[in-house]
């Protein structure tokens, strides 16, 4: 299965037609089980007894290869494989979790550190999912205040991840893991966090070895971006006042660069008449770090998935209230409050596979597995967890009823950007 994925990859790049019609599967990241059902038979019948099939295993669940014994893992993915058996609950991704989530990694600039991360953590993850006949996302990288307040320490930076990812993706081709891909964040120390970005990350990552390389989409990543938009000339002028009359900047103004509230507070403390001189030059200053700031479309989770649904294998579902990313379930009292809904993310996905092919970017894939990524608390009931995660299945399978239709066929008649194109 996952040879299959590679191969017809590998054609699609070469000279095959684009996919334009995804088969759309509903998964579970078992995360909401860790420290709680550990043992692959326990969380593989509760996901069986939800209603889905399919499995995203967090690394966080005990199976994180620099938390756990080697022997521990091969064990692990033994009794994964006979779960399997006794339940038909497969592990269709594994993926990261919070534990290198913490840390600088890919990123950091002690190369031994990256080097760990990418030799005894992803490395072994790609093999591990490789067994599975699994795929593969994660996030595992932050840039330091350090590398963001210079222009050529972060354009270096990123460089270097490119490269790095690059080898992963090569390296998931030679295992033949189906699909490999990193997660889309919403501050600018974790970068993909804009759609320019993204797309950047995306066409880079292939240009350096025509790997397919993709993008883990999340329902609730698109809250933070809100916070780092360049203000305009119109609000600089406004906070300045303020700080004049308050002697205190102005808490939530983003100005990008340390150098620019430097620049910021000097004006607070010049003559008015200055004011003028001062403010160009926050300005001016804040161009030469465009990388800090976001646009207003980069906080909407619909235009993430109408632009960029088909470069990701793997869509992680939460609810929110477009305020915070906090892993809410789909139950009915979240539900109200919430701006996800389940047959807008169908069209928004649709409409993806309804353009034209992005040139220079990966082939689009032929399948999507819409992720349920609750998180519960320490406090939480077990039992609440599991009602929680049932009444989630429940409103999804309303609307993806069966694993492996094509979006066309959940979307039928009128509706559907691709009846046109068909």
């Amino acid at each position: 299965m996952a040879k299959v994925f590679s191969l017809r990859a590998r054609a699609q790049i070469d000279n095959g037609p684009p996919m334009t019609n995804p088969r759309i599967h509903l998964a579970i990241d078992n995360c909401f089980a860790y420290k709680r059902w550990v043992e692959p038979r326990e969380w593989a019948r509760i996901v069986k007894q939800s209603g889905v099939s399919c499995v995203e295993a967090s690394a966080d669940n005990e199976c994180d290869p620099l938390y756990t014994d080697p022997g521990y893992l091969e064990d692990w993915i033994r009794r994964v494989q006979a779960a399997r058996e006794e339940t038909d609950v497969t592990v269709a991704n594994l993926y990261s979790g919070h534990g290198t989530y913490t840390v600088l990694g890919l990123a950091s600039p002690d190369r031994r550190n990256r080097e760990r991360i990418l030799n005894q953590w992803l490395k072994v993850m790609i093999g591990n999912a490789a067994r599975l006949e699994a795929g593969v996302g994660f996030f595992c990288h932050a840039f330091s205040e350090q590398i963001l307040q210079i222009p050529q320490a972060y354009a270096q930076a990123e460089e270097a991840l490119y490269i790095q990812l690059a080898e992963l993706a090569d390296y998931a081709c030679s295992c033949a893991v189906k699909a490999i891909g990193i997660e889309q964040m919403y501050s600018p120390h974790q970068i993909p966090w804009t759609l320019q970005g993204a797309r950047k990350l995306l066409r880079e990552v292939f240009a350096r070895g025509a790997r397919p390389f993709y993008l883990t989409i999340d329902t609730g990543h698109q809250t933070g971006q809100r916070r780092f938009l360049r203000p305009p000339a119109s609000k600089l002028r406004q906070s300045l006042q303020q700080l004049r009359v308050n002697g205190k900047l102005e808490r939530g103004l983003w100005l990008g660069p340390d150098s620019a509230y430097a620049i910021f507070r000097e004006a607070g403390a010049a003559p008015a008449r200055e004011e003028g001189r001062y403010l160009q030059r926050v300005e001016e200053e804040m161009d030469r770090y465009p990388y800090l700031f976001a646009s207003p479309e980069d906080g909407d989770p619909y235009v993430w998935l109408q632009r960029l649904a088909c470069y990701s294998p793997i869509i992680h579902l939460q609810q929110t209230d477009g305020l915070s990313s906090a892993h809410k379930s789909f139950a009915e009292e979240n539900n109200r409050r919430g701006i996800i809904q389940a047959d807008k993310v169908l069209k928004a996905i649709a409409v993806a596979y309804s353009q034209s092919p992005e040139p220079g970017m990966p082939p689009p894939c032929e399948d999507i597995y819409l992720t349920l990524e609750l998180f519960s608390e320490t406090a939480d009931l077990p039992v609440d967890i599991l009602d929680r995660l049932a009444e989630s299945v429940s409103y999804w399978r309303r609307y993806v009823p069966k694993d492996g239709l094509n979006i066309s066929e959940l979307l039928p008649g009128e509706e559907s950007p691709l009846s046109a194109t068909s």
